[in-house]
């Protein structure tokens, strides 16, 4: 079983991110291991109106620890897989696993995290490594700890259990 961790929409025009800097440790802590272990590191970037490529807003957030060996995919959809070369990229590298972190929660982490398993690959997390916007509705860490209830239920392992 070959690893890779993906890190979803860590971008400057993706917030504000509540704990935006926690989130940003915990995830470098993430790539830190994964470079330890030679796994592969996908950045998966999102673009739509006000994150157009290549603009400042597009880019990943100051602080995040990525290295032009890493792999970059442009995404336009929630979902990382598609309209995307995510597939073949980890079908070339020969990934089984995948480690998922990153923004937003109930949107690209969500959608990416289910559809990765829809297509048979083991999913694996820590907890907390992922965030959203303050929203009027639901307070962040209910929403994120409803969505981990929700994957740890059917779709991921937590590797901190």
């Amino acid at each position: 079983m070959k690893q890779a961790l993906l890190v979803i929409d860590l971008q400057n025009g993706i917030g504000p991110l509540v704990d935006a800097d926690g989130l940003l440790a915990r995830v470098n802590q993430r790539i830190a291991a994964a470079r330890q272990h030679n796994q592969p590191i996908i950045l998966i970037q999102h673009q739509e109106p006000g994150l157009e490529k290549g603009t400042e807003p597009w880019q990943l957030m100051a602080g995040l620890d990525h290295q032009p060996t890493d792999y970059y995919v442009d995404k336009t959809h929630p979902d990382s897989f598609y309209k995307t070369n995510l597939q073949q990229l980890l079908d070339d590298l020969g990934i089984t696993t995948l480690e998922i972190c990153g923004a937003q929660t109930e949107f690209c982490v969500d959608t990416t995290t289910k559809v990765a398993f829809d297509r048979g690959y083991t999913v694996v997390m820590q907890h907390n490594l992922s965030s959203t916007l303050a929203n009027l509705l639901i307070p962040v860490p209910t929403l994120i700890q409803h969505y981990e209830h929700v994957w740890a239920s059917q779709f991921v392992t937590f590797l901190d259990d």
